[in-house]
């Protein structure tokens, strides 16, 4: 069977990756773009929450229709 070759990253390779990141995008560059992800996680992660309450509430005034 195939497993993906990205479960067997070695120290070597980790460390290629962190200097062509800090090649292509410099020092300055790099805390910005990992707050804007942060960000961007902690927002998906809300909306995940809010949803289950939203849908509850349009759910309970579909099935209770005041007329």
């Amino acid at each position: 069977m195939y497993t993906s070759g990205l479960l067997f990253i070695g120290t070597q390779e980790i460390i290629i990756i962190v200097v062509l990141v800090l090649l292509l995008f410099g020092g300055k560059k790099i805390p910005e773009l990992m707050r804007g992800l942060g960000r961007g996680v902690k927002e998906f992660k809300d909306g995940q929450r809010e949803e289950p309450t939203e849908n509850q509430n349009s759910t309970n005034n579909n099935n209770n229709p005041q007329n």
